[in-house]
């Protein structure tokens, strides 16, 4: 049986959210203090949704029409917020934006609501009326999460369990992949590793030692082929711990330090070229952004779907 959710932040995540949430027969309502954004979240909404029916991973008969009736986009966050079993927060990183949001949710939102936070990196927990602590957590989602089936839970410091508890049974109900965390920390656990990943990126590009092209040719054909099946840690067990150890124990050169830019970066942006939604970045993106997403998102399912036939090997062996 459905619940009634409001997803705050029509932008990159909000949308694609509440897409989620219809397609899982919840009631979402969409706000954003924004009118521009909330209108083309509809748009956006559309051709995602209409990827995964032409592959099957939606039902036929959710068209349009059927989107715009479970999904009521509203400006008004008092109207969102009316009868709401749970709240999803997906605005801005900054902490007083979330503050005076929480503070209106907690004037507004019913008392038995949940308010679930999508931050990434910004601790949610402090900026959280006190009345509101105990059926507060993190439901943080990743781009784009119709595909991605990754949920990172966080209870807060105070949140009773059986929010927890709820908060991953609704995720799993919608065939997602929840992941509970025993505390917070900035970036949770696939975001951290990638950030490490991404700073030896930065590193190799602001040394000039291959082109953005080439870094990612070799993460596809090296990197890539194997996480999918084996993670990180089953990778390892199969290259064999010694030699973790000796390579450990090895190590001829030190991790790249946080340097809080990058140099290739900063030109880019200078230039204008901030990435997809730009339509240049370390690529040029030609087109309407709306068919880039939807390349990336066909492609995304072809190779969902084969993992699906495949499987992984990770967690299959019994955990020490």
């Amino acid at each position: 049986m459905g619940i009634k959710v409001a997803v705050i932040g029509a932008g990159t995540m909000g949308h694609a959210l509440a897409l989620v949430f219809a397609l899982g027969g919840h009631e979402v309502r969409l706000t954003d203090s924004s009118m521009a954004t909330l209108d083309k979240a509809g748009s956006l909404m559309e051709t995602a949704l209409e990827t995964l029916v032409v592959a099957g991973e939606a039902p036929r008969e959710a068209d349009a029409e059927w989107l715009h009736q479970a999904v009521t986009r509203l400006p008004v966050l008092a109207e969102a917020l009316e009868d709401a079993d749970l709240v999803l927060e997906a605005i801005i990183e900054q902490p007083e934006a979330k503050r005076a949001l929480f503070a209106e949710i907690d004037r507004l939102a019913p008392a038995a609501a949940i308010i679930a936070s999508n931050t990434s990196y910004l601790d949610p927990f402090p900026l959280i009326p006190a009345a509101r602590q105990d059926r507060a957590l993190i439901m943080h989602w990743y781009t784009p999460p119709y595909l991605v089936d990754l949920v990172d839970i966080v209870g807060g410091p105070s949140c009773d369990p059986a929010v927890v508890t709820f908060a991953v049974e609704f995720c799993r109900a919608m065939g997602k992949r929840p992941v509970v965390m025993r505390k917070f920390v900035p970036g949770y656990i696939a975001n951290r590793v990638q950030s490490a990943i991404a700073l030896e990126v930065q590193k190799l590009l602001d040394e000039g030692v291959a082109t953005a092209s080439e870094i990612d040719t070799a993460i596809i054909e090296g990197i890539s082929l194997r996480l999918p099946i084996l993670g990180v840690l089953a990778k390892a067990d199969f290259t064999g711990l010694a030699f973790t150890q000796t390579s450990l124990a090895n190590r001829m050169y030190e991790p790249p330090p946080v340097r809080g830019k990058c140099d290739a970066v900063d030109a880019l942006v200078a230039q204008g070229r901030t990435g997809v939604m730009a339509g240049a970045g370390f690529y040029d993106w030609p087109g309407e952004t709306a068919d880039v997403l939807e390349d990336r998102d066909r492609r995304l399912l072809a190779l969902k779907r084969a993992l699906r036939q495949i499987g992984t090997m990770a967690g299959e062996g019994r955990e020490a």
